[in-house]
């Protein structure tokens, strides 16, 4: 056994980040995936830095359990391939704007007369219906439209965007969740096989909910806060005494009792001015501060001892040197060193979640363009002869 979803098999002929972090979550829990590139070109991950020689690293990191083969979906030939591949495969996951492979005789309609039970993952910007579904779309453009943006940084300073591409990620989980749950109701009752719409700036819009019915209910227009949350008090980051930061978190009564007690401050608990989550709101700087003068009487290692001592919610802030020598990802194994064909090796994130009886793997790192495109046609049955005529024509 080497995953839940072993057996499974995912066709990935999407780019860049969101749909295929879909397929990549999904091959390691085990599923067979395989990515299409475009001939020549590859897909735009390739491209995008950091580079160790001329290997992305984004590529070795993102592209993580595919197979990789070369295939022009324009073309008719090439459609002829997929069309082949699709009758083994179980889900497709595409993130062309919408109307694209319609326009390319790559109709829903043709698509199931190759495969009725195949599973179509479709991600895109705005989604594949509305007045919107047809602009292009990005994940970071999504971060505004979706009200995270507006919301996230320090109130006298522009918006921050995240640094990662946060809200690709989250569609690409959202896209194989979507896929499990079709290919689930297809085991179960038999279909109907689904298209799954997966939008990027829906993704993140689900994560406001709290900010949707603050607005509905009280017309409050949440606004940023910086590193402070809007729910609980204290919480937020502060500053050790040797310069590093921690955060710290109160989300309820309890766990504000248990810092009041690490900071030897008792008497907050009966305090009326402090005593409830709400009268702390009410004086939120004033509150943060006693709890900044405080941690800056220790050192981090000092700090988190007290914290842990009292069972207080917090974390030192850890950059990825850190990580990278922290005993609990070690026993997690959330740091996973693969072989790579040009660099050797590489480390990468663990397999999220675990599983207790037949867990996920990281079986390869990203592939070389079309190192398997070879084997894959000759399992569809083409000819060494055919395979030389569709090089020549850069069909692969």
């Amino acid at each position: 056994m080497s995953g839940p979803l072993s057996g499974m098999r995912v066709l990935d002929i999407a780019t860049v980040f969101a749909g295929p972090f879909a397929a990549a979550l999904l091959g390691d829990m085990g599923a067979t995936v395989l990515k299409v590139e475009m001939p020549g070109v590859g897909d735009p991950l390739r491209a995008l830095g950091p580079f160790q020689g001329d290997t992305s690293l984004t590529w070795a990191a993102a592209a993580r359990n595919k197979q990789s083969m070369t295939l022009d979906l324009k073309s008719s030939e090439g459609q002829e391939v997929l069309i082949r591949l699709l009758a083994e495969q179980d889900i497709l996951i595409e993130n062309f704007r919408p109307g694209t492979l319609d326009k390319w005789g790559l109709s829903i309609d043709r698509l199931r007369a190759a495969n009725p039970n195949l599973i179509v993952v479709r991600i895109s910007g705005y989604g594949q219906t509305g007045p919107f579904g047809s602009k292009a779309g990005f994940g970071t453009p999504a971060t505004a439209f979706s009200g995270y943006a507006h919301i996230n940084g320090y109130p006298d300073r522009p918006p921050v965007l995240p640094s990662v591409s946060l809200v690709d990620y989250l569609t690409g989980m959202f896209g194989a969740l979507g896929a499990l749950a079709a290919v689930y109701q297809l085991k179960v009752s038999g279909g109907p096989a689904e298209e799954v719409d997966a939008a990027l700036y829906e993704s993140i819009f689900r994560m406001l909910e709290v900010v949707v019915a603050e607005y509905d209910v009280l017309g409050t227009v949440r606004e940023r806060t910086g590193n402070e949350l809007a729910a609980s008090c204290p919480a937020g980051i502060y500053q050790a005494k040797d310069g590093h930061w921690v955060v710290i978190t109160t989300s309820t009564e309890r766990t504000f009792a248990r810092l009041a007690e690490a900071m030897d401050r008792p008497d907050m608990l009966t305090d009326p001015r402090y005593s409830t989550n709400r009268e702390r709101l009410a004086r939120r700087t004033e509150m943060n501060e006693l709890v900044s003068a405080w941690t800056r009487t220790y050192t981090r290692e000092e700090l988190q001892k007290r914290l842990d001592d009292f069972s207080v919610p917090h974390s030192l802030v850890y950059d990825v040197a850190d990580i990278f020598k922290d005993e609990h990802y070690a026993a997690r194994d959330m740091l996973v060193e693969v072989s790579h064909p040009t660099l050797g090796s590489v480390t990468l994130p663990g397999v999220v979640p675990k599983f207790s009886e037949n867990p996920g793997s990281i079986r390869s790192a990203g592939p070389l363009m079309g190192e398997h495109t070879t084997t894959v046609l000759t399992e569809l049955g083409y000819t060494a002869e055919q395979i030389a005529d569709l090089e020549l024509k850069g069909i692969v």
